[in-house]
């Protein structure tokens, strides 16, 4: 999370070629509690310095001998890879302003300098950046939390795509036909996973406590879609799924899904309850009742997926034991990722 503490020590760069205006803007940073302040008067330092200490928040003066601001920006654009140019300009001319923001600059502040504003804005750019660092780092961790599910979830010795007439010495065409429409069948369904976050971006930046829960919801409802579809498999291998029980299967796994997630959410959301309030968020009670009913939810649609796509992999043809876990692991991930940020969203403005 995001606090005082954070922003005020977020690296900061100045600048300019008037010493004057260098020493004036220290001197009000640090005297507001900024620890990280650093400056230069050489434009052409600026790219080099980023790349060495990456900085949060660069106050670039337009108006320089040499390379001027829009030069250095132009340059910073090139190798800054976190896709968010942390640029605050400086100018007295405001004729200059809506450049600068077309070549990236979050805001801008004017000379003369008003101390109010420029603590203000330098305030909210260095929140603003340090959301964003967050945001990106819970994103790769989402994808990362994906992936090692898919593996968990992978059923042993059934390598998915590879069926039981490739063998050692296949030929290597026939090999490819064999396992390549699955790989492609599981990045379509690996990107519907990241789909959920990119859909709800806002809510994750607004309540990044819920990060925390996301590899708990997911590893819960894939253990359950996990359960119902061993049995299923079970069933199917030895015969003792019949013609006609599938319904009463179905509704067997909707049911424990059901129950198994209302049990692991009471503890889910007391956990979600302890955490926010540790974090003194007032919302906590809302954030522990969306961590309940997501848990509930995910759960319930996982048990239903795990009986159903075997059932409907085996009707359509494909063999159920070799791609069901790539479909039962994206509908889990779907869901959880779906029911968390989407109750979010609805019930915590």
């Amino acid at each position: 999370m995001i606090n005082s503490e954070n922003i005020f020590d977020g690296k900061i760069l100045i600048v300019d070629d008037q010493a004057a205006n260098i020493m004036l803007l220290e001197r009000m940073l640090r005297g507001a509690g900024y620890t990280s302040v650093t400056s230069t008067m050489d434009a052409s330092e600026v790219c080099a310095l980023h790349i060495k200490n990456c900085y949060d928040l660069i106050l670039l003066d337009l108006v320089m001998p040499g390379m001027d601001g829009f030069q250095v920006m132009g340059d910073l654009n090139k190798i800054e890879t976190k896709g968010y140019l942390p640029v605050l300009v400086i100018s007295a001319q405001s004729d200059h302003m809506l450049r600068a923001l077309q070549l990236g600059a979050k805001d801008f502040i004017s000379k003369p300098f008003d101390l109010a504003e420029v603590l203000a804005r330098v305030h909210n750019m260095l929140e603003v950046r340090l959301l964003h660092l967050e945001a990106k780092k819970l994103y790769e961790q989402l994808v990362a939390e994906k992936k090692q599910s898919f593996e968990l979830a992978a059923q042993p010795g059934a390598m998915v795509g590879v069926e039981k007439e490739e063998r050692v010495t296949t030929h290597w065409f026939r090999s490819l036909m064999l396992r390549h429409p699955w790989l492609q069948f599981n990045l379509v369904t690996s990107l519907m996973g990241g789909a959920m976050v990119m859909i709800f971006q806002d809510t994750v930046s607004r309540l990044l406590i819920l990060a925390v829960f996301v590899p708990v919801l997911t590893s819960q409802s894939c253990n359950t879609g996990g359960q119902a579809l061993a049995i299923t498999l079970r069933g199917l291998a030895l015969g003792e799924l019949k013609a006609g029980k599938e319904k009463a299967l179905v509704a067997k796994e909707a049911l424990l899904g059901l129950l198994n997630g209302a049990l692991v959410g009471l503890v889910a959301a007391g956990a979600m309850y302890l955490a926010a309030k540790s974090e003194h968020l007032s919302i906590a009670f809302m954030l522990s009742v969306v961590v309940f009913f997501a848990m509930i939810g995910s759960c319930a649609v996982s048990g239903i997926c795990g009986a159903i796509v075997p059932l409907a992999l085996k009707k359509f043809g494909a063999d159920p034991a070799t791609a069901s876990s790539i479909v039962l692991t994206t509908a889990a991930d779907v869901a959880s990722l779906a029911l968390l940020f989407g109750l979010a969203a609805v019930f915590i403005k």
